[in-house]
């Protein structure tokens, strides 16, 4: 049930949002040098690797590392960076993960690549079982501000409670969040 429900809401959202979308692309190109989206290497379900990709939001010569490891993450934003990320715009293009099956809308965040220490820990407790999500438990309970083992404790309680009410939840919280701009850095 949890994967047609993706497709369905996959499909209808690239549908609605297809025009916004496409200028997005266009607006990524004409304030920075480089490719409107960036693809990056993501660990999935049994911590296989999948490329996932995002509006780039940030210039192309960034370190591949998770943005509050970088010593000044501003100075690496596009002039629109700031803005897709604090709205989520940026991860709009996550939609061809999610009809592909890399990707769930609801799970734990796919961790980059070379996040050991995120990946290590979720695959002690189970978490590495389930499907990464555009949006998550942990996400809607301090995104970008948790320390790894608060979204990771996060994680296994969603692995225990997870269910399609609570994904629905969780994706209600998740807008009223975008719309407050609540746990977002940069």
């Amino acid at each position: 049930m949890k994967r047609s429900f993706d497709l369905m809401m996959a499909v209808a959202a690239g549908l609605v949002l297809l025009l916004p979308i496409g200028l997005i692309a266009v607006l990524v190109r004409l304030t920075s040098p480089g490719p409107a989206l960036y693809w990056s290497d993501r660990v999935g379900r049994h911590n296989r690797i999948f490329r996932m990709p995002k509006f780039r939001s940030m210039r192309v010569d960034t370190p591949a590392v998770a943005t509050h490891l970088l010593t000044d993450a501003k100075a690496y934003l596009t002039p629109i960076g700031s803005f897709l990320r604090k709205s989520s715009l940026d991860e709009l293009p996550q939609l061809w993960s999610i009809l592909r099956g890399d990707m769930s809308f609801v799970g734990p965040r796919p961790a980059l690549f070379n996040q050991d220490d995120l990946v290590a820990l979720r695959t002690e407790h189970g978490v590495h079982e389930l499907v990464p999500g555009l949006t998550g438990w942990a996400q809607i309970n301090g995104r970008d501000d948790l320390p790894i083992p608060v979204k990771v404790q996060l994680d296994v309680e969603y692995l225990r409670r997870r269910s399609f009410w609570f994904d629905l939840y969780i994706i209600v919280r998740t807008f009223t969040n975008v719309i407050r701009r609540k746990g977002v850095q940069h």
